[in-house]
């Protein structure tokens, strides 16, 4: 599946416990991406790569969000299959080099080359680091003011697939955590919408609550890459409509 190149928007949610039959069920329904959460998560490695493995073998292209903007990290996550790389915190140019440099292999990169599971152990290596590997989709999550004041020489940048707006962690960053609606929330916002657009850079965003309309309102935005609520939430809201069904 080629996400980013396309007008069509491309839906996707997180994978935030280890449990395979559930990430296997979830990938089933339609997705067309999900992201197993390591930044935010207790899931290991070797879980991961098992998460990887299940969402690909159910037409879902699976992501990474890998625990920080580190070269070890990054491999690891490719190594184990991963089609696409979501980095946080990413506030400077440095930053987004380190990601780039990590996540490609030469000349674009410098991600280091083994016989690991993306390459079956070695037996698919030529065709996994002349094709596949060329494939891989890199997500810079912008999620601070500093990031978004630093967004333009960012976006100069090559090998970028699109970002990922946290609008969490930027209300955090201007001393308001979790209100969205603030003015300077709200602001910050657009000059990343107005930045993207300018450098013709697909746009993503984080949507926490599976809302129809808030997805609506991102989709005429040209947002082309959004997230919507996680594993646990999807169950949460279903368990507590189900109770507020049988209550009344």
């Amino acid at each position: 599946m080629s996400l980013m190149k396309t007008k069509k928007i491309k839906i996707g949610s997180w994978i935030t416990t280890y449990n395979p039959s559930a990430a296997g069920l979830m990938s089933s329904m339609g997705f067309d991406w999900l992201c197993i959460d390591m930044e935010h998560s207790t899931i290991t490695f070797d879980q991961m790569s098992e998460l990887i493995s299940v969402v690909e073998n159910n037409n879902s292209v699976p992501f990474v969000r890998v625990g920080a903007n580190d070269k070890l990290h990054i491999k690891k996550a490719l190594d184990a299959g991963a089609k696409g790389i979501i980095v946080p915190m990413i506030n400077t140019v440095r930053d987004a080099k380190n990601a780039i440099e990590s996540t490609y292999y030469y000349p674009k990169g410098k991600r280091g080359v083994g016989l690991t599971k993306a390459s079956n152990f070695g037996y698919n290596f030529d065709k996994y680091v002349k094709k596949e590997s060329q494939k891989i989709k890199l997500i810079l999550q912008i999620e601070s003011i500093e990031g978004i004041n630093n967004l333009e020489k960012i976006l100069d940048l090559k090998n970028i697939a699109g970002t990922l707006l946290g609008p969490y962690d930027l209300s955090a960053s201007l001393g308001i955590i979790g209100k969205l609606e603030n003015t300077l929330v709200k602001n910050a916002i657009k000059k990343y919408e107005n930045i993207s657009k300018n450098k013709k850079i697909s746009m993503g965003i984080h949507v926490a609550e599976p809302n129809v309309s808030k997805i609506k309102i991102a989709r005429k935005k040209k947002y082309k890459f959004i997230a919507s609520g996680t594993d646990m939430i999807f169950l949460g809201n279903s368990c507590k409509e189900f109770i507020k069904k049988i209550s009344n």
